[in-house]
Formats: structure tokens, C-alpha cells, sequence
């Protein structure tokens, strides 16, 4: 049997289902989050039966694409005090379902996933990123696969063509001239999704759409010339790193080995 690894991005489901469970007293919302977030992981184990699986967190930040873009996710909503005071509850009940919790400082989560995923497809394991996310639609390939455990559908190649008007491997150039409202990537000013889904159609990349600016009309031209640099820096924001040291080994992964993770590689084996 060949490996089937399960990715969980850990916050984008504990928040997902701390948001839908009714509200009461703060300790009895908190408990009642905390079993359904469990309970939903259980799901998705038993789903997908994984020979391997992992919940990822964000690293403390301030991370290197905040120190790139103070603006970075500025103005996302925060994270209840109760929940992010509450986060090691959550690992623990991650734990007694067979599955580690990881972070790395100063790392945000998709990183650690995006690294985590190519590593495993790397080696002719396959891997399911168990987020809404639409991040991580830019990894999607035969071997990696982004699910929405909520609406129980997989966001594939139709899609983040139906959504974006391109395919996944065009999303990081769309976003570098749309720029993301989620992440407060800043994109080209007055360029949005349509338009940038056009460019890319027929100039085929972001250096080709800036290098054919010139020519071009009006407020576009004017605005594409203006904003090259924010443009390439937007790029480099929305593209996920998958080249990550993480210094673990994927053994350590396996469903229900609980322990220390140690420092011993690569991704890989």
C-alpha cells in the first residue's frame, strides 16, 4: 500500500467549526468547539483512511512574508482569546486520535503543508490538504489534493477554473496582478480577477503580462507600468514555499505513533 497523507491545516478547521457552534457560556462554547472539531477530524480519518497524518499550526510571527509586507493579513478578524488560549487542549485531542500536532517559529502553517505535500509527492506518496483554503489550490496536481471537509467536495482543477477563470498552476500570477482580500496581498491596483484571469490568458504569465504593458491601453497600461515591483512583490507573497528544512521524518506521522518528532531529515521515507 502506498502512502496516503493526510494534512490538516489545523486552524482553518478549528476556527471553521468554532464559528458554527452555537454560542453560550465562553467555557461551555469552548468544550462543545473542542468536541466537534475532534469529532470532525475523526471524519476525515475515517473517510479517507490515511496511512499517515499531521494537524499544522502557524508558527509564532511575525513571519518572513510579514517582514517582506507589514500589511500581510492585516485587518483579519482575531482569534477569540479563549480559543487561542485553549490551542494545547486542542492538540491533546488531536493526539489521543493517533494524529501529531507540528508548528515552526516564525513559519506560517501553509508553508509547512506545502513542503509536507510535495515532499510525500516527491516520493510517489500522495497527499490531501484538508482545508478551504483556496490557497492551496496552487499545489493541486495527481498527487496532491486540496479538500473542503465542510462542504465534503475536493477543489480541483474545474474548480479553481470556475472560481478564478484559470488553472492552478496560473493562481500564483493571478494573484500577483488581482492581488487576495483574505491575505491583504496588494495585487495591481484596479486589476481584478477577471481581468487578470484574461491577461494571463493571453500573455501566459505575469513577467509576459508586464513586459506587454506598453502596449496597451489606458488606466491598464498606466497602472501595470506604475505598480511592476508591487506586482513581483505580490508574487513572492502568494507563492507557498515548499523547500522548507522542516528536519522530520515522515514516520513519525503514521497513524497512531504518538512521541517526540524528532530532527532527522527530509520529508521522506
Amino acid at each position: 500500500m502506498g502512502i496516503l497523507f493526510l494534512i490538516v491545516d489545523g486552524l482553518n478547521l478549528i476556527r471553521r467549526v468554532y464559528a458554527a457552534t452555537p454560542e453560550g457560556e465562553p467555557s461551555a462554547h469552548f468544550d462543545a468547539a473542542l468536541g466537534a472539531t475532534a469529532q470532525s477530524l475523526h471524519r476525515a480519518l475515517a473517510e479517507h483512511s490515511p496511512t499517515h497524518a499531521v494537524v499544522v499550526f502557524d508558527g509564532a510571527e511575525p513571519t518572513w512574508r510579514h517582514e517582506l509586507y507589514l500589511d500581510y493579513k492585516a485587518g483579519r478578524k482575531p482569534m477569540p482569546e479563549e480559543l487561542r488560549a485553549g490551542l494545547d487542549r486542542y492538540r491533546e485531542a488531536f493526539s489521543k486520535l493517533g494524529v501529531s500536532s507540528v508548528s515552526k517559529p516564525g513559519i506560517e502553517a501553509d508553508d509547512v503543508v506545502a513542503t509536507l505535500a510535495t515532499g510525500v509527492a516527491a516520493h510517489d506518496g500522495k497527499a490531501i490538504i484538508l482545508s478551504t483554503d483556496t490557497a492551496f489550490c496552487q499545489l493541486i496536481s495527481e498527487r496532491i489534493l486540496v479538500r473542503d471537509h465542510f462542504q465534503k467536495r475536493a477543489l480541483d482543477e474545474g474548480y479553481v477554473q470556475q472560481k478564478f477563470g484559470v488553472g492552478p498552476g496560473d493562481l500564483v500570477d493571478l494573484w500577483s496582478l488581482a492581488g487576495s482580500t483574505t491575505t491583504h496581498i496588494p495585487g495591481v491596483p484596479g486589476v481584478g480577477v477577471k481581468t487578470a484571469a484574461k491577461l494571463l490568458e493571453e500573455h501566459g504569465s505575469l513577467e509576459r503580462v508586464l513586459q506587454a504593458a506598453p502596449g496597451m491601453k489606458g488606466k491598464l497600461r498606466e497602472s501595470l507600468q506604475a505598480n511592476v515591483e508591487l506586482a513581483r512583490l505580490s508574487q513572492k507573497l502568494s507563492r507557498l514555499r515548499a523547500d522548507l528544512e522542516l528536519g522530520w521524518n515522515l514516520r513519525a506521522f503514521r497513524i497512531g505513533r504518538i512521541g517526540r518528532i524528532g530532527r532527522i531529515g527530509r520529508v521522506g521515507g
